[in-house]
């Protein structure tokens, strides 16, 4: 998945995109009205869903600021549950990232409130003891986001390592607040683009997506 082709530029040098995470990094922590923009963002995440045909989708458990996407997810496991009890049939998943210490990769673990949790190595919670889901979407978080669906993440690679391995690839969006977008942002060689960015405003990329 590495386009190593002479016409992609070879993107900023590590020390410039250090001091970028950390200004959007700081941009977020302070961000006004964020509990507006947080509603906002999740009612965008409930309405996109509607179209899917996802039972499991994969997620994470915010930090350093990050939106937390997992109340609008059980809002649409709920949905599912709703429909099961009609007939329609609709058992969804919802599933948080474990690292693989060996190939520092991510497995999604199945959760729900009320799951037992645990710390990974990173002091992040994960679910304990839960079994693994195969998600068919995946929602990503941004520090950062840019035209062409890229992202600056922590820069650990582990999405990018996580896409590369799993088969088939699942559809992946990325989900970040309106002040994480950079116009003039270049992509290194080895980012994989995202299939669709959304913030509290809506979908971000792709711009054709009706909204």
């Amino acid at each position: 998945m590495e386009d190593t082709t002479s016409s992609t530029p070879p993107g900023p040098a590590p020390a410039q995109r250090r001091a970028l995470r950390e200004q959007l990094l700081a941009l977020r922590q302070a961000m006004p009205n964020r509990a507006e923009a947080d509603l906002a963002l999740q009612r965008v995440i409930r309405v996109w869903l509607v179209g899917r045909a996802d039972q499991a989708i994969g997620a994470y458990w915010p930090i350093k600021g990050e939106f937390d996407c997992l109340p609008a997810l059980f809002r649409w496991q709920e949905a599912g549950r709703e429909a099961d009890a009609i007939g329609a049939f609709q058992h969804r998943r919802i599933g948080l990232p474990v690292v693989n210490k060996i190939d520092r990769t991510l497995t999604f673990h199945a959760w729900y409130p009320g799951c037992p949790m645990q710390e990974d190595a990173y002091g992040i919670p994960k679910p304990k003891d839960t079994e693994i889901i195969q998600p068919t979407l995946l929602f990503v978080p941004c520090v950062g986001y840019s035209v062409g669906g890229y992202r600056l993440g922590y820069g650990g690679g582990f999405y990018d390592r996580t896409l590369a391995s799993l088969s088939p690839r699942p559809f992946t969006v990325g989900l970040g607040y309106a002040s994480g977008f950079v116009s003039d942002f270049e992509p290194q060689r080895h980012d994989v683009p995202l299939d669709t960015i959304l913030n509290e405003n809506g979908v971000v990329w792709p711009p054709t997506t009706p909204w």
